[in-house]
């Protein structure tokens, strides 16, 4: 059994990452942070795990026995901050980040698209940015793993076989895609207070999604614009991607197209000829891809969960993959 640890683990994601790896058959949870919580029983924080935990929150990683894995569940720049703590107290285990602090290559890129200094730029030589399906296993001797965005995930899945050698040609695709609000975090603000979520949509970050960066290194040369809305539902993203195709390109190619990036995925379920719906993924760890082609127009479509295969479960998939374990190990029974 891996000793597993999570820190700032009352947030949603936290919740997540606690309840898949109680389910993982070799991990064992032996500690998980909160400053609010600590002292107070997991399940006070997250009832859902109930009866399947008697451990308590802690305050600090000194707080319990020490573990060989750490998630780090905690906000953009609060993820370099844990990490750093960790590495300076001696830690030399794997370490899988959530925030967006080790995703982009350098720095430069992440001011650009935060909008601020990266608290640590000289940890970044040393993250594996890691959506298996793209990237595959991280390099032997991995000890950072970057877990990417839950928009980015989505997106770059749906857009990355355009990417590939051979693809067919496609003009700039028209992204549309909609997340629930649990994508914005546990603490409450304006734009997920319920009254104003409810019955309403709302768009934000037009063309300029800080996902965006991981899009480019996700899915390179595939043109497309990215209009993220906000939806009033608690989790999950849907989304579709509009383009025109090359003459004589048709359903066939597309069809073929997808089967061979990810027929042998099995976290990737494709629908041929149909648009997946929001509600097949939620609460799953699959990506629904689906398409439909008339003329020279194609419609992709796709769904995630966000706390899912946009967080937790993604999270679970690169440490299975990083520990020479098969990529369902704790996902699939």
């Amino acid at each position: 059994m891996i000793k597993t640890a999570v820190l700032h683990a009352a947030g949603y994601v936290g919740r997540s990452l606690l309840d898949a790896i109680l389910a993982h058959p070799d991990l064992e949870l032996v500690l998980a942070t909160s400053r609010s919580f600590s002292g107070q029983p997991i399940a006070s924080a997250h009832p859902t795990l109930a009866g399947r935990t008697k451990l308590s929150f802690v305050t600090s990683l000194d707080d319990g026995p020490q573990p060989d894995l750490v998630f780090v569940a905690a906000g953009h720049g609060q993820g370099a901050a844990a990490v750093a703590a960790l590495r300076g107290a001696g830690f030399g285990g794997l370490v899988v980040d959530m925030s967006a602090d080790f995703r982009l290559p350098d720095a430069q890129t992440y001011v650009q698209r935060y909008g601020k200094e990266h608290p640590r730029p000289d940890l970044l030589a040393g993250a594996w940015y890691g959506m298996p399906e793209i990237t595959g296993p991280p390099p032997a001797g991995t000890k950072l793993i970057a877990n990417p965005g839950c928009f980015a995930t989505a997106i770059s899945l749906a857009l990355y076989p355009f990417s590939t050698e051979g693809a067919p040609a496609v003009g700039t695709f028209s992204v549309t895609a909609m997340t629930g609000a649990s994508g914005s975090g546990a603490l409450p603000k304006p734009t997920t207070h319920f009254p104003d979520r409810d019955g309403n949509m709302r768009a934000y970050k037009v063309f300029s999604h800080q996902h965006e960066a991981e899009i480019d290194r996700m899915a390179p040369g595939v043109s497309y614009q990215f209009v993220p809305i906000s939806g009033p539902w608690t989790a999950g993203i849907w989304g579709t991607a509009q383009g025109v195709l090359s003459t004589g390109v048709g359903a066939k190619e597309i069809e073929e197209l997808f089967e061979a990036c990810y027929s042998d995925q099995p976290f990737i379920r494709l629908w041929p000829g149909s648009l997946p719906e929001l509600r097949w993924s939620v609460g799953s760890p699959f990506t629904d891809l689906g398409w439909i082609v008339q003329d020279d127009r194609l419609v992709l479509g796709f769904g995630i969960d966000n706390l899912m295969k946009g967080a937790a479960s993604q999270a679970i998939q690169n440490a299975n993959l990083a520990l020479g374990w098969d990529i369902t190990r704790g996902l699939i029974p």
